[in-house]
């Protein structure tokens, strides 16, 4: 019998990244569809089904070819029970997912959080390979995380382990954050953050920079625009990098101290600035770590991209479904 296919799944608030992939990691065939969020993302999970069956007709193969899909999802996943409490840019509210997939696809469905899934990817196939003790950053919209020990990712009693963005690097004070908090680490290191810390800077100083001729014309800043300039020696947009990056260090060292991982991947879209926030990011970094955590530790940019969740979810198959059945001897 020919090799059978793992299905990975990545939901995110703007689309739905899907792929086939075999039992190496490698993506066979991968597509995305639409995240449709009407009536509080009601028609999610029927659409991800129908988009499978669709898939495996185009390529002429039979739900026979899959062992199950691995899904990651936004916000506190119950992974026991792959439920999700609350997803508010999806508009879900105890949610049996992995229950409603399992029942439209007939298939078996593991679900995680998306961030953990990204992790396990990065572990599997990208920056993290060969590691089995890492911390993965992602630093997007807003921050989130994964926290992998000897190979298991970290849920805790509540499955909210790795919510590294809520850790508080400004005590007194700081920004207000989504989760009713004031002062976490989203509110800085994130790309939205960034740009706050930008908008600050504009209007508490009279620093010249690029940064505020574009403001002063309505043009939309980004992070990225940031590091480009900042990576031109612009003296505002490095000013609020070291400040980004400071926060950002101590949190990652404060983890490292407890943790004592061998890598740290920096993922999202804010890690696209490469070295121009890798090497900052390290100085800091090593101010705050005790001596002995840095011996064999990795600072890393992730290499995998959007490709990280669906390769997580399909690890997820393979390392929770797939070799359960094969200790129990089960044919597949």
């Amino acid at each position: 019998m020919s090799e059978k296919w793992l299905v990975g799944v990545d939901i995110g608030g703007t689309t739905i990244k899907s792929a086939f992939v075999d039992q190496e990691g490698e993506i066979i065939h991968k597509w995305e569809i639409p995240t449709n969020k009407n009536n509080k993302g009601y028609y999610i999970p029927s659409n991800i089904a129908k988009s499978i069956n669709q898939t495996l007709n185009e390529l002429g193969q039979s739900k026979n070819k899959i062992i199950g899909i691995g899904v990651g999802a936004p916000g506190p996943v119950d992974y026991k029970t792959g439920s999700i409490d609350v997803a508010v840019n999806l508009g879900w509210e105890n949610l049996p997912l992995r229950d409603l997939l399992q029942d439209l696809t007939s298939l078996p469905v593991i679900v995680d959080n998306d961030a953990n899934i990204a992790a396990m990817g990065e572990m599997w196939k990208g920056a993290g390979k060969e590691s089995r003790n890492l911390l993965f950053v992602t630093l997007g919209t807003g921050i989130g995380g994964g926290i992998i020990i000897n190979g298991e990712i970290i849920h805790g009693i509540s499955g909210a382990g790795g919510e590294i963005g809520h850790i508080t690097s400004i005590i007194d004070g700081g920004s207000p954050c989504n989760c009713g908090k004031t002062g976490c680490i989203e509110t800085i290191a994130s790309a939205t953050g960034i740009v706050r810390l930008v908008t600050e800077e504009l209007s508490s100083t009279h620093m010249p920079s690029k940064l505020r001729d574009l403001y002063d014309i309505d043009y939309p800043l980004s992070s990225e625009l940031v590091f480009n300039l900042a990576g031109k020696g612009d003296e505002l947009a490095n000013k609020v990098i070291d400040k980004v990056t400071l926060y950002l260090g101590l949190a990652l060292a404060h983890l490292t101290n407890g943790l004592n991982p061998e890598k740290i991947i920096i993922g999202g879209g804010v890690s696209k600035a490469g070295e121009l926030l890798l090497l900052p990011l390290k100085e800091h970094f090593e101010r705050f770590i005790f001596p002995r955590s840095l011996k064999g530790l990795e600072l890393a940019i992730a290499t995998l991209g959007n490709e990280a969740g669906v390769i997580g979810g399909a690890w997820l198959v393979k390392e929770k479904l797939l070799n359960q059945r094969k200790n129990e001897n089960v044919y597949l």
